[in-house]
Protein backbone atom coordinates (compact mmCIF):
# COMPACT_ATOMS: atom_id res chain seq x y z
CA UNK A 1 0.00 0.00 0.00
CA UNK A 2 1.39 3.37 -0.96
CA UNK A 3 0.67 6.28 1.38
CA UNK A 4 0.23 3.77 4.18
CA UNK A 5 0.93 6.30 6.94
CA UNK A 6 -1.62 8.82 5.72
CA UNK A 7 -5.18 9.51 6.81
CA UNK A 8 -6.90 7.04 4.50
CA UNK A 9 -3.91 4.72 4.08
CA UNK A 10 -3.27 4.04 7.76
CA UNK A 11 -6.99 3.52 8.34
CA UNK A 12 -7.04 0.97 5.52
CA UNK A 13 -3.93 -0.71 6.94
CA UNK A 14 -5.75 -1.30 10.22
CA UNK A 15 -8.88 -2.56 8.44
CA UNK A 16 -6.96 -5.04 6.28
CA UNK A 17 -4.91 -6.32 9.23
CA UNK A 18 -8.12 -6.80 11.23
CA UNK A 19 -9.46 -8.93 8.36
CA UNK A 20 -6.39 -11.17 8.50
CA UNK A 21 -4.40 -9.84 5.54
CA UNK A 22 -0.65 -9.36 5.39
CA UNK A 23 0.03 -5.68 4.70
CA UNK A 24 3.11 -3.82 3.45
CA UNK A 25 2.94 -0.02 3.77
CA UNK A 26 5.16 2.23 1.67
CA UNK A 27 5.43 5.90 2.68
CA UNK A 28 7.97 8.74 2.57
CA UNK A 29 6.37 10.48 5.59
CA UNK A 30 6.16 13.82 3.82
CA UNK A 31 2.64 14.11 5.25
CA UNK A 32 2.04 10.68 6.81
CA UNK A 33 2.11 10.29 10.59
CA UNK A 34 4.14 7.59 12.31
CA UNK A 35 1.68 7.71 15.21
CA UNK A 36 -1.06 6.42 12.90
CA UNK A 37 0.87 3.14 12.48
CA UNK A 38 1.56 2.39 16.15
CA UNK A 39 -1.14 -0.27 16.34
CA UNK A 40 -0.17 -1.80 12.99
CA UNK A 41 3.52 -1.95 13.95
CA UNK A 42 2.67 -4.35 16.77
CA UNK A 43 1.15 -6.81 14.30
CA UNK A 44 3.58 -9.39 12.82
CA UNK A 45 1.59 -9.32 9.58
CA UNK A 46 2.60 -5.70 8.99
CA UNK A 47 5.72 -4.37 7.27
CA UNK A 48 6.69 -0.72 6.82
CA UNK A 49 9.03 0.50 4.10
CA UNK A 50 10.09 4.14 4.28
CA UNK A 51 10.65 5.23 0.71
CA UNK A 52 9.67 7.66 -2.03
CA UNK A 53 7.70 6.61 -5.10
CA UNK A 54 10.21 8.49 -7.23
CA UNK A 55 12.87 6.00 -6.03
CA UNK A 56 12.09 3.35 -8.64
CA UNK A 57 14.78 0.91 -7.52
CA UNK A 58 13.42 0.76 -3.97
CA UNK A 59 9.83 0.70 -5.18
CA UNK A 60 10.40 -2.16 -7.62
CA UNK A 61 12.09 -4.25 -4.94
CA UNK A 62 9.23 -3.56 -2.51
CA UNK A 63 6.54 -5.04 -4.77
CA UNK A 64 7.98 -8.53 -4.93
CA UNK A 65 5.51 -11.18 -3.74
CA UNK A 66 2.65 -8.65 -3.56
CA UNK A 67 -0.84 -9.75 -4.63
CA UNK A 68 -2.54 -6.34 -4.93
CA UNK A 69 -1.60 -2.67 -4.64
CA UNK A 70 -3.70 0.00 -2.97
CA UNK A 71 -2.19 3.19 -4.38
CA UNK A 72 -3.20 6.01 -2.03
CA UNK A 73 -0.05 8.16 -1.97
CA UNK A 74 -0.50 11.58 -3.57
CA UNK A 75 -0.04 15.27 -3.14
CA UNK A 76 -3.44 16.40 -1.88
CA UNK A 77 -2.50 20.06 -1.53
CA UNK A 78 -5.17 21.21 -3.98
CA UNK A 79 -5.49 24.81 -2.85
CA UNK A 80 -1.80 25.72 -3.21
CA UNK A 81 -1.16 23.73 -6.40
CA UNK A 82 -0.36 26.85 -8.47
CA UNK A 83 2.43 27.69 -6.00
CA UNK A 84 4.35 24.55 -6.94
CA UNK A 85 2.99 23.14 -10.24
CA UNK A 86 5.61 20.39 -10.50
CA UNK A 87 4.46 18.74 -7.27
CA UNK A 88 1.19 17.40 -8.72
CA UNK A 89 3.00 16.07 -11.78
CA UNK A 90 5.77 14.40 -9.78
CA UNK A 91 3.88 13.08 -6.75
CA UNK A 92 0.68 12.13 -8.53
CA UNK A 93 1.23 11.38 -12.22
CA UNK A 94 4.88 10.32 -12.35
CA UNK A 95 4.58 8.47 -9.03
CA UNK A 96 1.58 6.56 -10.41
CA UNK A 97 3.51 5.66 -13.56
CA UNK A 98 6.31 4.33 -11.32
CA UNK A 99 3.82 2.23 -9.35
CA UNK A 100 2.34 0.80 -12.55
CA UNK A 101 5.80 -0.05 -13.88
CA UNK A 102 6.78 -1.71 -10.60
CA UNK A 103 3.58 -3.76 -10.78
CA UNK A 104 4.32 -4.77 -14.38
CA UNK A 105 7.90 -5.79 -13.57
CA UNK A 106 6.74 -7.87 -10.59
CA UNK A 107 3.70 -9.42 -12.28
CA UNK A 108 1.17 -7.74 -9.96
CA UNK A 109 -2.22 -7.37 -11.66
CA UNK A 110 -4.64 -6.03 -9.01
CA UNK A 111 -4.83 -2.29 -8.27
CA UNK A 112 -7.02 0.04 -6.24
CA UNK A 113 -6.41 3.73 -7.00
CA UNK A 114 -7.60 6.75 -5.05
CA UNK A 115 -8.75 9.32 -7.58
CA UNK A 116 -11.04 12.29 -7.02
CA UNK A 117 -14.35 13.81 -8.00
CA UNK A 118 -12.27 16.80 -9.10
CA UNK A 119 -11.61 15.02 -12.41
CA UNK A 120 -15.13 16.06 -13.48
CA UNK A 121 -14.03 19.69 -13.44
CA UNK A 122 -17.07 21.92 -13.14
CA UNK A 123 -19.65 19.31 -14.04
CA UNK A 124 -22.94 20.17 -15.71
CA UNK A 125 -24.82 17.05 -14.53
CA UNK A 126 -25.78 16.51 -10.86
CA UNK A 127 -25.46 14.13 -9.21
CA UNK A 128 -22.52 13.42 -11.49
CA UNK A 129 -22.24 9.81 -12.78
CA UNK A 130 -19.02 8.02 -13.74
CA UNK A 131 -19.75 8.40 -17.45
CA UNK A 132 -20.35 12.16 -17.30
CA UNK A 133 -18.45 14.19 -19.91
CA UNK A 134 -15.26 15.84 -18.70
CA UNK A 135 -15.14 19.62 -19.22
CA UNK A 136 -11.84 21.49 -19.15
CA UNK A 137 -9.82 20.87 -16.00
CA UNK A 138 -9.60 23.79 -13.58
CA UNK A 139 -7.17 22.41 -10.97
CA UNK A 140 -3.66 21.03 -11.34
CA UNK A 141 -4.58 18.33 -8.82
CA UNK A 142 -7.61 17.19 -10.83
CA UNK A 143 -5.62 17.25 -14.06
CA UNK A 144 -2.83 15.14 -12.54
CA UNK A 145 -5.32 12.58 -11.20
CA UNK A 146 -7.07 12.38 -14.56
CA UNK A 147 -3.69 11.68 -16.16
CA UNK A 148 -3.19 8.90 -13.61
CA UNK A 149 -6.53 7.39 -14.57
CA UNK A 150 -5.52 7.42 -18.22
CA UNK A 151 -2.28 5.61 -17.45
CA UNK A 152 -4.09 2.99 -15.36
CA UNK A 153 -6.65 2.34 -18.09
CA UNK A 154 -3.88 2.00 -20.67
CA UNK A 155 -1.87 -0.40 -18.48
CA UNK A 156 -5.04 -2.38 -17.90
CA UNK A 157 -5.56 -2.79 -21.62
CA UNK A 158 -1.90 -3.48 -22.41
CA UNK A 159 -0.94 -5.74 -19.51
CA UNK A 160 -4.18 -7.19 -18.15
CA UNK A 161 -4.32 -5.11 -14.98
CA UNK A 162 -7.64 -5.19 -13.14
CA UNK A 163 -9.12 -3.47 -10.13
CA UNK A 164 -10.79 -0.19 -9.28
CA UNK A 165 -10.40 3.54 -9.69
CA UNK A 166 -12.25 5.25 -6.85
CA UNK A 167 -13.30 8.87 -7.37
CA UNK A 168 -13.68 10.25 -3.87
CA UNK A 169 -15.50 13.24 -2.55
CA UNK A 170 -13.64 14.76 0.43
CA UNK A 171 -13.14 12.23 3.21
CA UNK A 172 -13.76 13.01 6.89
CA UNK A 173 -13.08 11.19 10.14
CA UNK A 174 -10.43 10.04 12.55
CA UNK A 175 -6.80 10.78 11.47
CA UNK A 176 -7.99 13.64 9.26
CA UNK A 177 -5.10 16.11 8.98
CA UNK A 178 -6.13 18.76 6.45
CA UNK A 179 -9.26 20.28 4.99
CA UNK A 180 -12.03 22.64 5.98
CA UNK A 181 -12.83 21.13 9.41
CA UNK A 182 -9.13 21.25 10.31
CA UNK A 183 -8.76 24.84 9.09
CA UNK A 184 -11.93 26.12 10.77
CA UNK A 185 -11.20 24.42 14.09
CA UNK A 186 -7.64 25.71 14.23
CA UNK A 187 -8.82 29.23 13.38
CA UNK A 188 -11.58 29.18 16.01
CA UNK A 189 -9.21 27.76 18.60
CA UNK A 190 -6.94 30.76 18.05
CA UNK A 191 -9.79 33.30 17.85
CA UNK A 192 -13.35 32.14 18.60
CA UNK A 193 -14.80 35.59 17.81
CA UNK A 194 -14.06 35.73 14.07
CA UNK A 195 -13.87 33.16 11.28
CA UNK A 196 -12.50 33.95 7.81
CA UNK A 197 -14.32 31.96 5.12
CA UNK A 198 -12.96 31.61 1.60
CA UNK A 199 -15.60 32.43 -1.01
CA UNK A 200 -19.16 33.34 -0.02
CA UNK A 201 -19.93 30.21 2.03
CA UNK A 202 -22.53 28.94 -0.42
CA UNK A 203 -20.20 26.38 -2.01
CA UNK A 204 -21.91 22.99 -2.02
CA UNK A 205 -19.80 19.94 -1.25
CA UNK A 206 -20.36 16.28 -0.50
CA UNK A 207 -18.28 14.45 2.11
CA UNK A 208 -17.84 10.81 3.12
CA UNK A 209 -16.85 9.34 6.48
CA UNK A 210 -13.60 7.35 6.48
CA UNK A 211 -15.20 4.11 7.70
CA UNK A 212 -17.74 4.22 4.87
CA UNK A 213 -14.98 5.02 2.37
CA UNK A 214 -12.94 1.98 3.39
CA UNK A 215 -15.97 -0.31 3.23
CA UNK A 216 -16.76 0.90 -0.28
CA UNK A 217 -13.19 0.30 -1.45
CA UNK A 218 -13.14 -3.23 -0.08
CA UNK A 219 -16.52 -4.05 -1.59
CA UNK A 220 -15.37 -2.74 -4.96
CA UNK A 221 -12.16 -4.76 -4.90
CA UNK A 222 -13.87 -7.92 -3.69
CA UNK A 223 -16.68 -7.89 -6.23
CA UNK A 224 -15.04 -6.72 -9.46
CA UNK A 225 -12.88 -8.75 -11.81
CA UNK A 226 -11.66 -8.19 -15.33
CA UNK A 227 -11.16 -4.71 -16.76
CA UNK A 228 -10.48 -1.67 -14.57
CA UNK A 229 -13.73 -0.36 -13.07
CA UNK A 230 -14.46 3.24 -12.05
CA UNK A 231 -16.58 4.00 -8.96
CA UNK A 232 -17.73 7.28 -7.47
CA UNK A 233 -17.60 7.28 -3.66
CA UNK A 234 -19.75 9.73 -1.73
CA UNK A 235 -23.06 10.19 0.03
CA UNK A 236 -26.49 10.93 -1.42
CA UNK A 237 -26.38 14.43 0.04
CA UNK A 238 -24.29 17.58 0.09
CA UNK A 239 -24.00 20.59 2.37
CA UNK A 240 -23.06 24.23 2.04
CA UNK A 241 -19.88 25.51 3.66
CA UNK A 242 -21.99 27.61 6.02
CA UNK A 243 -23.91 24.48 7.08
CA UNK A 244 -20.67 22.81 8.12
CA UNK A 245 -19.59 25.97 9.93
CA UNK A 246 -22.85 25.88 11.85
CA UNK A 247 -22.27 22.28 12.99
CA UNK A 248 -18.69 23.06 14.02
CA UNK A 249 -19.50 26.23 15.95
CA UNK A 250 -22.44 24.52 17.67
CA UNK A 251 -20.14 21.72 18.86
CA UNK A 252 -17.58 24.24 20.09
CA UNK A 253 -20.16 26.52 21.70
CA UNK A 254 -18.97 29.65 19.88
CA UNK A 255 -20.70 32.27 17.73
CA UNK A 256 -18.02 33.90 15.58
CA UNK A 257 -18.54 36.72 13.13
CA UNK A 258 -18.06 35.32 9.64
CA UNK A 259 -15.79 37.22 7.25
CA UNK A 260 -16.31 36.08 3.66
CA UNK A 261 -13.62 36.72 1.05
CA UNK A 262 -16.29 36.81 -1.67
CA UNK A 263 -16.97 35.06 -4.95
CA UNK A 264 -18.41 31.61 -5.53
CA UNK A 265 -15.18 29.70 -4.78
CA UNK A 266 -12.28 29.76 -2.36
CA UNK A 267 -9.30 29.42 -4.74
CA UNK A 268 -8.34 28.67 -8.32
CA UNK A 269 -9.65 25.21 -9.13
CA UNK A 270 -12.11 25.12 -6.22
CA UNK A 271 -15.25 23.61 -7.70
CA UNK A 272 -18.25 25.37 -6.11
CA UNK A 273 -20.48 22.30 -6.45
CA UNK A 274 -19.38 18.68 -6.05
CA UNK A 275 -22.08 16.01 -5.82
CA UNK A 276 -21.45 12.51 -7.19
CA UNK A 277 -23.88 9.83 -8.30
CA UNK A 278 -22.90 6.67 -6.37
CA UNK A 279 -25.51 4.32 -7.84
CA UNK A 280 -22.84 2.05 -9.33
CA UNK A 281 -21.09 1.18 -6.03
CA UNK A 282 -24.47 0.92 -4.28
CA UNK A 283 -25.46 -1.82 -6.72
CA UNK A 284 -22.72 -3.94 -5.14
CA UNK A 285 -24.50 -3.73 -1.79
CA UNK A 286 -22.60 -0.83 -0.22
CA UNK A 287 -24.24 2.14 1.46
CA UNK A 288 -22.80 4.84 3.74
CA UNK A 289 -23.74 4.59 7.41
CA UNK A 290 -22.94 8.11 8.57
CA UNK A 291 -24.39 11.42 7.42
CA UNK A 292 -22.15 14.33 6.43
CA UNK A 293 -22.99 16.08 9.70
CA UNK A 294 -21.96 13.05 11.77
CA UNK A 295 -18.73 12.84 9.78
CA UNK A 296 -17.97 16.51 10.50
CA UNK A 297 -18.71 16.05 14.19
CA UNK A 298 -16.53 12.93 14.50
CA UNK A 299 -13.71 14.71 12.72
CA UNK A 300 -13.96 17.67 15.07
CA UNK A 301 -13.98 15.41 18.12
CA UNK A 302 -10.85 13.65 16.85
CA UNK A 303 -9.03 16.95 16.34
CA UNK A 304 -10.02 18.15 19.81
CA UNK A 305 -8.59 14.96 21.29
CA UNK A 306 -5.36 15.23 19.25
CA UNK A 307 -4.17 18.84 19.46
CA UNK A 308 -0.68 17.85 18.36
CA UNK A 309 -2.01 17.43 14.81
CA UNK A 310 -2.94 21.11 14.68
CA UNK A 311 0.68 22.00 15.43
CA UNK A 312 1.97 19.51 12.86
CA UNK A 313 -0.26 21.01 10.18
CA UNK A 314 0.56 24.61 11.06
Amino acid sequence: MTGGAGFIGSSLVDRLLAEGHTVLAYDNFSTGQRSFLVSAAANPAFTLIEGDLLDTKRLNASLRDVDAVYHLAANADVRFGPDHPAKDLEQNTIATFNVLEAMRVNGVKRLAFSSTGSVYGEAQVFPTPEDAPFPLQTSLYGASKLACEGLIAAYGAAFGFEGCIFRFVSILGERYTHGHVFDFYRSLKNDPTTLRVLGDGSQRKSYLYIGDCLSAMLVGMEQTRGAIQVFNLGTDHYCRVVDSIGWITEQLGVTPRLEFTGGDRGWVGDNPFIFLDCTKIRRLGWAPKLTIRHGVERTLNFLRQNPQLLEAGA
